[in-house]
């Protein structure tokens, strides 16, 4: 018995003589000791600044993991994708305009110059070339075609054999597709493969403006 009580003595002197916990303050974000974050920088510093293959490789194949693992079959995975690329279209149309000489910074409000902005300065800024090619449909009037031989973003995707419909570059088409919304051309835009013997991986972006666009363009040209 005098052993049990000691042992409640010692254990309740213990309990009295602990300090009180206090609660920790919240971690704050890290600044540089200059005090200037990446919202302080000029926006010319980096146009020519070149992202690693091996980071792009890496952080796109997650993005597709991440989509695949939430998808129930190939369209519905190429529209996540989409989705995915379309803010960042709209986010780097007004940094390209920018970029650009003050007499040529003007926000496409025709189908051609947009298509030849996509064609030239968005393309050179995501790959560091222009796109293959351009193309008008000869049979729908409001469908136009953007093509590239060989799209960064399939380079470092594995497909199975059995999702060999599935076209990743579909995370491009949701950049375009942002782009044309942001200038105004509502546009729906798809990837397709359209793989040759010289170009097993060509992909071509299928851009399909809305009808009161064409009509639009009809109207001014029209007025010339």
């Amino acid at each position: 018995m005098a052993s049990a009580q000691g042992f409640k003595s010692n254990v309740s002197s213990t309990a009295t003589h602990q300090a009180p916990s206090t609660p920790r303050a919240p971690q704050q974000l890290r600044t540089p000791s200059n005090r200037k974050t990446i919202y302080d920088r000029n926006l010319n510093r980096t146009r020519t600044a070149e992202l690693s293959r091996a980071s792009f490789a890496y952080l796109f194949s997650e993005m597709v993991s991440y989509a695949q693992k939430r998808v129930t079959g190939i369209q519905d995975l190429e529209r996540r994708l989409n989705e995915q690329g379309y803010p960042l279209g709209l986010r780097l149309l007004p940094l390209l305009l920018y970029r650009e000489p003050p007499r040529t910074s003007v926000r496409p409000n025709r189908i051609l110059p947009l298509l030849q902005f996509v064609h030239g300065p968005l393309w050179r800024h995501l790959f560091g070339r222009t796109a293959d090619a351009i193309e008008h449909s000869s049979s729908v009037n409001n469908e136009y075609m953007i093509s590239d031989n060989e799209p960064l973003v399939n380079q470092y995707i594995s497909v199975p054999k059995e999702m060999n419909q599935l076209n990743c570059a579909a995370y491009v088409a949701g950049i375009i597709e942002g782009v044309c919304d942001g200038c105004g051309l509502k546009a729906a835009v798809s990837a397709h493969n359209g793989g040759t013997e010289m170009w097993p991986g060509k992909t071509v972006f299928l851009i399909r403006f809305e009808e009161g666009v064409v009509e639009r363009e009809s109207l001014l040209e029209g007025k010339r």
